[in-house]
């Protein structure tokens, strides 16, 4: 198998459990990445901006948890910020079933395995 991709995964502190499927998924045996985290609980500061640029820098591409909460999550706004002003691909994939949350600026699709591997094919 070819290398691996590194892919920063971007989401809203309330998806942590669909943050946490998608880690499972990305441990699968033929997962085609790698899963960079860098979810925090206290208040974004300049040190956590570094860190995750620098994280973001060593990503080949973002994937977005996209649900309601991403409406208000300005971590989470920063971080797609952030990759997009690195020149990173970033996909959306929606976090929840039932809900269709529009990000602006974001391609959001449906969680589904070949919509990843599509995505991390293609970085």
């Amino acid at each position: 198998m070819a290398n691996k991709k590194v892919v920063f995964v971007a989401f809203a502190i309330e998806d942590e459990a669909q943050r946490d499927l998608l880690k499972g998924q990305s441990l699968h045996t033929r997962s085609p990445f790698e899963y960079t985290d860098m979810s925090v609980k206290q208040a974004y500061d300049s040190e956590w901006k570094e860190k995750v640029r620098t994280r973001i820098r060593r990503s080949d591409g973002v994937i977005a948890l996209v649900s309601k909460n991403s409406l208000t999550s300005s971590g989470q706004k920063w971080e797609i910020a952030c990759a997009r002003e690195e020149g990173k691909k970033v996909l959306g994939i929606w976090a929840y079933k039932d809900d269709r949350t529009n990000l602006e600026g974001v391609r959001t699709v449906v969680w589904t395995w070949d919509a990843i591997a599509a995505f991390i094919d293609g970085l």
